[in-house]
């Protein structure tokens, strides 16, 4: 395994290897137990995100991806928006018609 990204910490590494993985690499987080050793201060430059080897391109390319700030690999529903918000959209779509299925009930 490579070190595909150093976290500044726990947090942050999990959110990369969750990036990661969205993307179809599988990434683990190592550095769990060294991140405590200096009590409750989150300690900085001790979780790393590890790839296999033959993802290690790929997943830098999608750290210099997240880094940048501008996803360029979403999901798409093909009509421009990502799938968050198409879930996003029809979940408040369905609690509007179940709010008024319940009010006019009354």
């Amino acid at each position: 395994m490579q070190i595909a990204y150093r976290a500044r910490d726990i947090t942050e590494a999990h959110i990369v290897a969750g990036f990661l993985g969205a993307h179809g690499v599988e990434a683990y987080v190592g550095g769990h137990y060294l991140q405590g050793a200096m009590g409750e201060i989150g300690a900085a430059g001790f979780t790393n995100v590890h790839v296999e080897d033959e993802d290690l391109f790929h997943a830098r390319e999608l750290v210099r991806e997240y880094e940048s700030g501008e996803p360029k690999a979403m999901v798409s529903t093909g009509r421009g928006e990502s799938r968050a918000d198409f879930f996003a959209q029809w979940f408040l779509f369905a609690l509007a018609v179940l709010a008024l299925v319940i009010l006019n009930s009354n």
